[in-house]
């Protein structure tokens, strides 16, 4: 059988001290090291501007839905069905809502027009909100 030891409440000595307390006395440099210039001391060429995929027009509707608001991503011009089905996937996906492909338009349950224009803009399009 264990011998049991009282284990002191009123702040008294204890029997471990800090487990950090070895590494207080060593002098750790915080400092990043300096970055080393380019070698050919050429100027660094800066990032090129992303050229846009089109406009996209994104659109809150309410109306033939019983009352409830729908997000809608109309005219894509030059996107395949498959990357229409992969943009309806990664956009429920973040928004956390159903969603569908109408007639080459995408349809995310809910108002998450913010949001589905972060993931058009990140996928190379530059959407617009349209309508209401």
């Amino acid at each position: 059988m264990k011998s049991k030891k009282p284990i002191p409440t009123d702040g008294g000595s204890k029997s471990w001290g800090s487990p950090f307390a070895p590494l207080m006395d060593l002098n750790l440099k915080t400092t990043p090291p300096a970055a080393s210039p380019p070698a050919d001391n050429k100027p660094a060429i800066p990032p090129t501007s992303k050229k846009t995929r089109g406009r996209v027009d994104i659109i809150r509707q309410t109306a033939h839905r019983g009352g409830k608001t729908v997000t809608v991503v109309t005219n894509f011009a030059g996107v395949g069905p498959d990357e229409k089905e992969r943009l309806r996937k990664e956009m429920q996906k973040v928004c956390g809502a159903g969603g569908t492909i109408k007639e080459g338009r995408i349809e995310i349950q809910g108002d998450h027009r913010d949001t589905v224009a972060k993931i058009l803009t990140d996928a190379g399009f530059r959407p617009v909100f349209a309508g209401g």
